[in-house]
């Protein structure tokens, strides 16, 4: 399906791997130019870069922001801009993860979750907003989570920043109603990406259960399904979001959960 995005240009945060990377690729496969950010080895990264350009024939850039870095991020778009002379898609996903009681939360780790996960959302839209309230369309996407909509225990910090993420999605979206520009929040459940593959593992082996069980009765225990939701789906909300069809969707936060928020 064309969803008409050709020739635009999308910046992802986190996007070197996991869901960040599933959502570039099916950007890249509607004919988007992309600029990737990220952690992880250099050369790694070049390789990530180069292939996505040269299965789907897009230009693709690697910016090495640092989330936590207003500066670096405001310079990120600005470069997205010198290079491509426009930008017409923001995904917000770039985030991170600690597991522990409130009370032995360790403070930095609550600063960095809350810097990176919520914090560089509104830094990174406040700089894209600009272009594109001048263009007249844009497209914002911030990745919050079902944690978004619920809580867990043990993840106050998590569970705090995206539903921050939810909160100024609908206010962004309220400002910049009449401008072309949509904010809205895609809301995951568990997606099987590298990272939790490794958790299952490291469960498994914890509780002396099998892989299967772990998935079926630990992480997936809150999902209806249970069944993991995978980056093709979420890339096929996405492209809805950010093509013309989705143009009267605004500040919506949209589960893709299996059903967990259902209940």
């Amino acid at each position: 399906m064309d969803y008409g995005l050709r020739g635009q240009v999308a910046i992802i945060t986190g996007s070197t791997s996991g869901i960040g990377l599933g959502l570039a690729e099916a950007l890249a496969q509607q004919g988007v130019n992309i600029v990737l950010n990220g952690l992880g080895d250099r050369e790694a990264i070049e390789a990530t870069r180069a292939g996505l350009s040269a299965r789907n024939g897009v230009e693709v850039l690697y910016h090495d922001a640092d989330m936590t870095q207003p500066l670096r991020i405001a310079d990120m778009v600005s470069s997205t801009r010198n290079a491509f002379g426009r930008l017409d898609i923001l995904i917000n996903n770039a985030g991170i993860q600690h597991v522990a009681p409130v009370d032995e939360f360790p403070t930095e780790q609550w600063d960095r979750i809350i810097a990176i996960n919520l914090t560089s959302t509104f830094h990174a839209t406040k700089a894209a907003l600009r272009p594109m309230k001048a263009a007249g369309r844009g497209r914002v996407v911030n990745i919050a989570s079902a944690h978004g909509l619920v809580a867990s225990p043990f993840k106050s910090a998590y569970v705090a920043a995206k539903h921050g993420v939810i909160g100024f999605t609908k206010s962004a979206a309220l400002e910049v109603a009449q401008q072309g520009v949509t904010v809205n929040a895609i809301c995951p459940g568990y997606v099987k990406t590298p990272l939790v593959e490794a958790q299952i593992a490291d469960q498994a082996k914890a509780r002396g259960i099998s892989e299967e069980a772990v998935m079926r009765d630990v992480i997936l225990a809150a999902q209806p399904t249970k069944q993991f939701v995978t980056v093709e789906q979420l890339g096929g909300l996405l492209l809805y979001l950010v093509s013309d069809a989705g143009a009267s969707v605004n500040g919506a936060a949209l589960t893709v959960d299996g059903g967990w928020t259902a209940a």
